[in-house]
């Protein structure tokens, strides 16, 4: 399980010796212009820009997000999130904006909404609905954990390897914790 990380990846190795060769080289302090990939015709000898790899290329946390009709209002870390599904697999993009559209006519999502609909008379059903929320907030939670431990809490000795973003380039602990923090709102609205 994720709790489990720790007991075999020490935050100082990781910090030094996993994470400066994860980063991409699109906002990258060390490639400011991209790379030049040598006979790729497709890039015509132009400096491309990718992101580093992140868990944020992953279609599992923005399903569950779209599915569960947990809204997260637009910031620096939406628009990143955005820009890494172009990562993506092009059936798991598919996928995501096909559990985004499920709304209803004002625009929220229609489990939500069902559910909400029938709390009254389905009280195990909305039980079930907010426990799933709970559990995608701990996820959250023990992942801003990680964050702050292996990252935000290391003595940067790089501009290559900043402390204060993360591979993707943002700020992550404000924006972790906004989207904690929205989700939780999903429970108690």
């Amino acid at each position: 399980t994720l709790l489990r990380m720790k007991e075999r990846c020490d935050p100082y190795v990781y910090y030094t010796r996993v994470r400066p060769y994860i980063h991409g080289w699109k906002n990258s302090p060390s490639l400011p212009n991209g790379l030049i990939y040598d006979n790729v015709e497709a890039y015509a000898q132009q400096p491309q820009q990718f992101r580093g790899e992140t868990g944020a290329q992953s279609s599992i946390v923005p399903c569950l997000d779209a599915g569960l009709g947990i809204h997260h209002a637009p910031d620096p870390l939406t628009v990143y999130l955005q820009e890494m599904r172009e990562y993506m697999p092009p059936r798991h993009r598919a996928l995501i904006q096909a559990l985004e559209s499920q709304t209803d006519t004002s625009g929220q999502a229609l489990l939500s909404r069902y559910i909400r609909d029938r709390k009254q008379h389905h009280p195990k059903l909305l039980s079930a609905y907010c426990e799933c929320v709970s559990l995608l907030a701990q996820f959250r939670e023990i992942h801003i954990g990680y964050a702050d431990n292996y990252i935000n809490r290391q003595n940067q000795t790089s501009t290559t390897n900043p402390t204060a973003v993360g591979t993707g380039g943002t700020p992550f602990m404000t924006y972790l914790q906004k989207h904690l923090d929205e989700t939780k709102q999903a429970i108690a609205s």
